[in-house]
């Protein structure tokens, strides 16, 4: 690939790769950032990019998830769950006032991807159920079921 085609990539792809970080990183400076290291990662990886595999926007959001994945990695913090996190749904209590963050961190990680990004969305950005099913194309009582089930699991998870 080209310059031009490097160029042309940036102005497809800059306003939905920004929306999407946008929607998970509540600075925006932050989001910025992580947008140009976004670009950058294309930039350095465009020689290996093979049309075969994966279309370029399915390319560019791996590398923008991967990007954002991390950065919550980088930035984890390690404190105590505040137990208000909850919101409308009921979340076990003794997880939030006796598992520190890092083994909520693991239990995180073990979820599949999918659920994962809902419960950050739910409750680490604060989106409501409503606002995450447009965000990721699915029906509410889609989420609904997937953030129910989220919940379970990651219950399961951390009392092992």
């Amino acid at each position: 690939m080209t310059a031009c085609d490097l160029e042309q990539i940036y102005t497809d792809y800059y306003k939905k790769v920004m929306g999407y970080i946008s929607a998970r990183i509540r600075s925006r400076a932050d989001a910025e950032d992580l947008c140009s290291e976004v670009f950058e990662k294309v930039q350095r990886k465009l020689d290996d990019f093979d049309s075969s595999k994966a279309s370029v926007s399915t390319w560019i959001f791996t590398i923008t998830r991967n990007t954002v994945i991390d950065h919550f990695r980088r930035t984890r913090p390690s404190g105590e769950l505040d137990e208000n996190l909850a919101g409308d749904f009921e979340v076990d209590a003794s997880i939030l006032h006796t598992e520190s963050l890092s083994s909520l961190a693991s239990a995180l990680k073990q979820l599949p991807t999918e659920m994962r990004d809902i419960i950050v969305l739910r409750y680490y950005d604060g989106k409501p159920l409503t606002e995450i099913a447009e965000m990721m194309h699915l029906s509410y009582g889609a989420v609904k079921l997937r953030h129910q089930s989220a919940l379970v699991k990651l219950k399961r998870l951390m009392e092992e």
